[in-house]
């Protein structure tokens, strides 16, 4: 049998008590300014707050560098981008076959 890791014991204890002193104060068995009044339990629903929210930015981070990184394609944006990268590069060789044979023909006048 697998054994469940240690941290996602930790995020879904974590997870339960919010979970039950959030349904207590809606349940009116906590007061909400008691909380307040109470050190310990306001240091440790901001702790557990942050805690989760520093969790889920990583993971909306990995979701989006995930969606970015696995698109094979190019979008509309790049692929009109190499157009015109590619157009520049024509019109550079272009000008410079141009001043090639005005070089070859200025030095054949003098």
């Amino acid at each position: 049998m697998k054994r469940i890791p240690l941290s996602l014991k930790v995020i879904s204890f974590s997870i339960i008590i919010l979970g039950l002193v959030g349904i207590a104060i809606i349940g009116g068995w906590i007061q909400f300014q008691d909380i307040f009044h109470n050190f310990i339990a306001f240091v440790f629903g901001l702790v557990l707050i942050s805690f989760l929210a520093v969790i889920g930015a990583v993971f909306i981070g990995m979701y989006i560098s995930h969606r970015i990184f696995s698109s094979r394609e190019f979008t509309t944006f790049e692929e009109e981008m190499l157009k015109m990268r590619r157009d520049v590069e024509h019109i550079k060789n272009k000008m410079d076959e141009i001043e090639k044979k005005s070089d070859i023909d200025s030095s054949l006048n003098e």
